[in-house]
């Protein structure tokens, strides 16, 4: 996290003495300490430190996407304009671009369970040439992801007293009461968060995904897989055993609409009685970063949950 006394002394060297630059620096989700001679102006983003550091009122010159910004989840409803885009695919980035832009600092997001950076080994090794990495690390919650990034914005100049900011927190805390109220009204009731994939059904664990264990931590009861694979994300089940599980709410990885439809079109699909109940909603998986977007999903889940039949499991 920034250091309180190096935030107070950069604020008063930038309004008392103008023209003397502090030192900044920064510790990374990594655990290494970033310093610079000045606070860094010139910053790359990772679609999803975009999407932390945008509603803050930090732009980066520049951001690099896991596929086409159209599809990026993390980015939809925020203002792009004027911010290059140099990279729209997982391991990709435009080099020549990224260098010619001079960046003062890369912002991503370090990933404990694979131990790199977002974009993966090939775009760290392509752009810390140009600029040191850091950024916040995904942890056990969105919720303290965010507060990172708020941390992390105050660093760079941002204003967390600005009222489009003061809005966007309250709107979320008023989601996160009904959030609450809806799954305290049905104790009984059971989610299951899934991928699917033309091969098989992924069902998801909770302790590799920071927005179910803030569900879980909410009181949502989340059916976790037996047995997740080597990094602790999945179950994988062949169709023919979509049926392993039987909760009474499916959430559905929303990261691509294609997902919800490859899972309608498996017969076994309503296999699992909530799906032939109709009882499924969105899985807003790994892309929430600001309260605005949380508080949209948190609505939709509260939704669903205040519509599900909590008696269909066995």
């Amino acid at each position: 996290m920034f250091r309180p006394l190096a935030l107070a002394l950069t604020l008063l060297a930038t309004t008392a003495w103008p023209g003397y630059a502090q030192a900044w620096d920064y510790l990374g989700g990594d655990g290494e300490t970033v310093t610079l001679d000045a606070v860094p102006l010139r910053i790359i983003a990772s679609q999803d430190a975009a999407a932390g550091l945008i509603p803050l009122g930090i732009r980066p010159v520049a951001i690099y996407a896991d596929s086409a910004v159209s599809d990026a989840k993390a980015l939809q409803g925020l203002d792009l304009s004027g911010i290059e885009i140099i990279g729209q695919a997982w391991g990709e980035v435009d080099i020549e671009k990224a260098a010619a832009l001079e960046p003062d600092l890369i912002v991503a997001e370090y990933w404990p369970l694979e131990t790199t950076w977002s974009g993966g080994n090939d775009v760290v090794a392509a752009l810390s040439p140009l600029a040191p990495i850091t950024g916040p690390k995904q942890g056990a919650s969105i919720l303290t992801l965010i507060e990172d990034y708020e941390a992390l914005a105050a660093s760079l100049g941002a204003d967390l007293t600005a009222s489009d900011i003061a809005a966007s927190k309250a709107t979320f805390s008023a989601s996160l009461e009904a959030f609450k109220a809806a799954v305290a009204a049905k104790p009984g009731l059971t989610a299951m968060a899934v991928w699917a994939g033309a091969d098989a059904l992924y069902v998801a664990a909770t302790a590799g995904s920071s927005e179910l264990m803030d569900f879980a931590g909410w009181g949502l009861k989340l059916i976790d897989p037996e047995v997740a694979d080597d990094r602790g994300y999945w179950e994988t089940l062949s169709w023919e055993n979509a049926d392993k599980y039987q909760p009474d709410l499916i959430m559905v990885d929303n990261r691509a609409d294609a997902t919800m439809g490859t899972a309608l079109a498996q017969p076994t699909w309503t296999l699992m009685k909530a799906a032939e109940a109709g009882q499924v909603t969105d899985w807003p998986a790994f892309w929430l970063r600001n309260y605005g977007a949380y508080a949209s999903e948190l609505d939709k889940l509260t939704a669903a949950i205040n519509a599900a039949d909590a008696g269909l499991a066995p």
